[in-house]
């Protein structure tokens, strides 16, 4: 498939599906989360770990793969900033965006592997789960663009899923057999109601993911990155094993202080890293 057609079929999904919504501030994209209030604070202080890497204040903010900035964890990035720059490959997105942030934004349809902006315009960025949805050649593209705009002394924010979670696998087990218990379950329920369980799945795009070895080799030599962790737990984790009769608050305090005091080994053995750069300059 071109590089034209996945950014299209891309545009076309969030623009038609994955940004529609489906209540209240609540998206199709949702789907891919787990909202439920058991997993609400580890998902919240999860999302906070990004103030920690970027400046926290200054004139040009740059949310690279905006959305319509859907969780409100996401406008604290910007609160010190005078302009908060949204790019997104979606009009719907930025839409909504516009409606959440108002004149503190700066609305732009656009590629992330392609950036309209000159070099240094930006004291602070983030790419949140964007670009994984990129063709693998636009990987280091994306990547370059985000550091050529970004201004000395300042840092980047990227969070992206890993391909494959050495963590998540080691509890694919226990989360297979959870599975097949809670859907027993919801069978059993549906046929005392007589009535048959409603299950849409979500729709999806293009996805493409690296694993840590393989960001490693992209980056060797081009630009140093720091990995640290932004979450180690899948959604799929969080639901089937996650839950308030089997203590999940308590079981993600745990998981939050190990995440806390290893953050390196999580961010590589979990499931989302927070990737990190600093402003490198080509000779």
């Amino acid at each position: 498939m071109s590089q034209n057609k996945i950014k299209n079929d891309v545009r076309q999904f969030y623009d038609q599906v994955g940004w529609r919504a489906v209540s209240e501030g609540v998206y199709q994209n949702a789907q891919y989360e787990d909202l439920r209030p058991v997993s609400r604070e580890y998902i919240h202080r999860c999302h906070m770990r990004i103030n920690r890497h970027i400046k926290k204040e200054g004139r040009f903010f740059l949310d690279a793969g905006s959305g319509p900035i859907q969780y409100p964890e996401y406008l604290t990035y910007s609160e010190g900033y005078q302009y908060r720059v949204c790019l997104d490959i979606s009009i719907v997105a930025l839409m909504d965006a516009r409606n959440r942030i108002g004149a503190h934004g700066l609305l732009v349809v656009g590629d992330i592997a392609h950036l309209p902006f000159k070099e240094d315009s930006f004291e602070g960025i983030v790419s949140l789960h964007t670009i994984h949805h990129l063709p693998p050649q636009d990987y280091l593209s994306a990547f370059l663009e985000i550091n050529r705009v970004l201004a000395d002394d300042a840092a980047a924010v990227v969070v992206n899923g890993w391909d494959e979670s050495a963590l998540m696998r080691y509890f694919n087990p226990p989360i297979v057999l959870m599975e097949k218990l809670t859907n027993r379950g919801i069978h059993r329920e549906a046929e005392e109601n007589n009535a048959k369980p409603k299950a849409e799945k979500p729709q999806r795009t293009h996805v493409y993911k690296l694993t840590a070895e393989k960001l490693r080799l992209l980056m060797d030599g081009v630009i140093p990155v720091n990995i640290y962790v932004w979450r180690s737990a899948s959604v799929r984790f969080l639901r089937a094993l996650i839950h308030p009769w089997l203590f999940g608050r308590i079981l993600l305090k745990i998981l939050f202080f190990l995440e806390e005091t290893y953050p390196r080994y999580f961010g590589e053995k979990g499931q989302y890293p927070l990737i990190t750069m600093a402003k490198t300059r080509r000779l």
